[in-house]
């Protein structure tokens, strides 16, 4: 696959080693605009020097720029961060490891996405339901109300139910409708691709809400039927893999 170089750019001026870097945001979920920004995400591997004093380094690197006319956003987490996150029901890492839309690779990032099927459990529902929360909110407040906030409420809920359903990550909403067939949601990922970021949208309130609340419901009975672990078993093979990773940085910093 290949991507714009303005984003291989933007990851060539990390400052640390990077263990993968992948897209996600709106070009992962299937509906980006023409002119929607790029969501990079990934880790990254501290210094040894950088984890072993008193002041741990930079954990978080979140940095976003306009090349030509692109915004370019790029957050990454230091490994042991990012792991922690693994371990915790957290949906996004989870999507950003699996993402298919991959811009770096290595071998231990193939290693991390094993490992990560290990981590996902039925409590990974939460995640969707606090999500999908936050959205019809966020929709309902605006006004005109966004075409965005109610494709990322359809995107959440049906990830939430597939992954209840099957243990798979899926992220991207027109995949998953060609399993769901939600009536409409073809022509409002149509007026999000067509249009612009901010597209407004004129939909039937009382429809969507009936909508919304369904597949809350749907959600809810797929995460009580749901025979996913209730606990991540990855917690070893993580444990593991930060090992390695550290004593190859010390090595490589002149350390070990």
């Amino acid at each position: 696959m290949t991507f714009d170089s303005r984003l291989h750019d933007q990851i060539a001026e990390h400052p640390f080693p990077l263990l993968f870097v992948t897209i996600s945001g709106a070009h992962l979920y299937g509906f980006p605009s023409e002119d929607s920004d790029y969501d990079l995400r990934g880790v990254h591997l501290l210094p040894m020097a950088d984890c072993l004093g008193l002041e741990t380094g930079t954990e978080t690197v979140d940095r976003t720029d306009v090349r030509d006319g692109l915004e370019v956003d790029l957050v990454t987490h230091d490994a042991k961060k990012f792991f922690g996150l693994m371990l915790k029901n957290n949906g996004y890492v989870m999507e950003q490891v699996l993402s298919p839309l991959v811009m770096l690779t290595t071998p231990e990032h193939e290693e991390l996405r094993a490992i990560a099927k290990e981590c996902v459990t039925r409590y990974h529902a939460h995640h969707y339901l606090g999500f999908a929360a936050s959205q019809w909110k966020l929709f309902r407040k605006e006004d005109p109300p966004r075409v965005k906030p109610l494709l990322y409420l359809y995107r959440v809920l049906l990830t939430g139910i597939h992954l209840m359903r099957t243990g798979e990550v899926e992220a991207n909403l027109v995949t998953l409708n060609e399993s769901f067939q939600l009536p409409g949601l073809s022509d409002l990922i149509a007026a999000k691709t067509g249009g612009a970021e901010k597209e407004t949208v004129v939909v039937d309130l009382p429809h969507q809400e009936r909508e919304y609340q369904r597949l809350i419901g749907e959600l809810e009975q797929a995460h009580e039927n749901s025979s996913l672990r209730e606990k991540p078993t990855g917690a070893a093979a993580l444990n593991d893999l930060l090992i390695r990773l550290r004593v190859q940085s010390g090595k490589a910093d002149g350390l070990l």
